[in-house]
């Protein structure tokens, strides 16, 4: 992979990288989380108790796939970095350019992906 395509990759998942931290914060820290704008935003009063233990799941869900979302992030600029960013970890195959432009995160081709998710 070229130089410039990598660059190109490497800012993509840069900004990326900064709107998972951003929605990370908003959810740690803001005065409300997502899932109780979510309740409000279809009038759900939190007011029971079995409303309010799924709330707190879906925050903590949320909060779990963005970190896992971040980590993939990292290790894709990783792969930048030590120049094997594009390349299958599993057969070492290029990853296509469409791939990667839909999920710059990916790690696998298409038929190596196929076979781990079986």
């Amino acid at each position: 992979m070229t130089a410039r395509i990598s660059d190109t990759f490497a800012i993509q998942l840069q900004q990326m990288r900064t709107d998972v931290l951003a929605q990370l914060r908003a959810q740690q820290g803001g005065t409300t989380s997502r899932s109780e704008s979510a309740a409000e935003a279809l009038g759900n009063a939190s007011d029971d108790q079995s409303q309010a233990n799924t709330e707190r799941e879906l925050s903590f869900a949320l909060e779990e796939r963005e970190s896992a979302e971040l980590i993939a992030i990292d290790a894709a600029l990783k792969r930048i970095a030590d120049g094997s960013f594009g390349l299958c970890v599993d057969c070492g195959v290029s990853i296509p350019a469409a791939r990667l432009h839909a999920n710059p995160t990916a790690m696998r081709c298409i038929d190596c992906q196929t076979k781990t998710e079986a």
